[in-house]
């Protein structure tokens, strides 16, 4: 399962009165080319167990909550970037790949499936700013929503 991903890669030039940094930020999704690889349920299935991990993260956050120990502090702070990270790929997904790729304007239920998609990317970014598992679960049910429109593939029977 293709994950997105970024690598910024820094390039160096020396001149004759120094040198020059320039930094490059790649951004990479499957897929902005029409290769013809789509699996749309394991992207959903994908940001399903972000949703699942964001949840677990509010707990421990609240868990941690109140403890001033360092290792407390460390953990607390670990879990924070953890819940952000995970609602940050599932908002990357649906801006990167289906509303550029599997939305489309001439789809009888253009706006409706919009709204939906648009849903995710909004309950994405509440679960970023709360810790109340409400956030977590609102968001679960918006990715689960979108199944309808991205069924699992049917798997051929199996003949021996």
């Amino acid at each position: 399962m293709m994950k997105n991903f970024r690598k910024t890669m820094l390039f160096i030039a020396f001149a004759a009165f120094g040198f020059t940094l320039v930094v490059v930020q790649l951004a990479h999704a499957h897929c902005q080319i029409p290769c013809g690889i789509y699996n749309d349920n394991a992207r959903i299935q994908s940001m399903i167990e972000d949703s699942i991990t964001v949840k677990k993260s509010m707990k421990l956050i609240a868990e941690l909550a109140g403890k001033s120990d360092a290792q407390s502090q460390n953990q607390m702070v670990r879990w924070v970037m953890n819940k952000e990270k995970h609602a940050q790929n599932i908002i990357s997904t649906i801006s990167n790949y289906f509303l550029t790729q599997r939305v489309k304007p001439d789809q009888k239920d253009y706006a409706a499936r919009l709204i939906k998609h648009h849903a995710v990317i909004i309950a994405a970014m509440k679960a970023k700013q709360n810790t109340d598992p409400k956030y977590s679960k609102t968001l679960k049910e918006c990715i689960e929503a979108l199944e309808a429109y991205y069924p699992k593939p049917k798997q051929p029977k199996h003949k021996h």
